[in-house]
């Protein structure tokens, strides 16, 4: 199963428009996210408030990442208000950083106000862009100094993190799946001493472990033919007719 290191921003010194600001409202839609992302079977490991950009990058850097997704919102600087859109950057050179780049700004058309503003941006001056050792995009989802940009955010923090993941789960080619209920179970194969735990929803995939029956899982997401499951550190897929609760 893929696993992101996820970033949203820390600028709290960064205001909104009618209250709050970028660091409390990027969090918002990480915390959004983790259920779609549990769901999915996409593991994660997230940033704190307390940090900056550099020690995000550092500790991104650090582990062995298939993306780095930072969360931001934009302002327009010296024409404070004036602008409007979503920005999705990439590092130019990055062929899976565009192609996350472009999968994401595609979907988020489907659910900004104004489509035709959303647009993707090579750049080779952001850090969380140029400096990570995974493919790395940063969301840029709409201006805080623009009132309706920044009620567009506060009013669609659901509507965004869904729509984020749901970018994620193309990106990475597997199944999205809406949140359920997360228990606990076990395996058990009539047939076998166990079921595999595979890296995606298909028995051709890379097997990530073997689970003995009765072994105790934590069931993510169930779905009539195959289950997002955690057993150990791993989380992926096994077959449905093995999963009992």
């Amino acid at each position: 199963m893929p696993i992101i290191y996820l970033s949203p921003s820390t600028q709290e010194f960064n205001p909104y428009v009618g209250g709050g600001n970028e660091e409390y409202y990027m969090n918002l839609v990480a915390d959004a996210m983790e259920p779609y992302l549990a769901a999915s079977g996409i593991q994660f490991v997230r940033n704190t408030p307390e940090m900056t950009a550099a020690s995000s990058i550092t500790a991104s850097n650090s582990g062995n990442y298939d993306l780095h997704l930072a969360l931001h919102s934009n302002a327009s600087g010296g024409t404070a208000g004036a602008r409007r859109g979503s920005e999705v950057y990439y590092y130019p050179t990055s062929v899976w950083g565009k192609r996350a780049a472009d999968i994401i700004a595609n979907n988020l058309k489907l659910i900004y106000p104004l489509p035709n503003a959303v647009r993707t941006v090579p750049t080779t001056t952001l850090g969380e862009v140029r400096r990570t050792k995974a493919p790395s995009v940063l969301i840029e989802f709409a201006y805080h100094d623009n009132a309706e940009d920044a009620d567009w955010i506060r009013n669609n923090i659901d509507a965004i993190a869904q729509n984020v993941v749901l970018s994620l789960t193309e990106y990475f080619g597997i199944p999205f799946n809406m949140p359920q209920e997360i228990l606990i179970g076990n395996i058990n194969n009539p047939n076998s001493s166990g079921a595999n735990l595979y890296a995606f929803p298909s028995t051709n995939s890379a097997v990530k472990q073997w689970i003995t029956n009765g072994s105790e899982i934590v069931i993510y997401n169930r779905q009539p033919d195959w289950s997002v499951v955690g057993f150990g550190d791993n989380v992926g897929y096994v077959q449905s007719e093995y999963v009992f609760v």
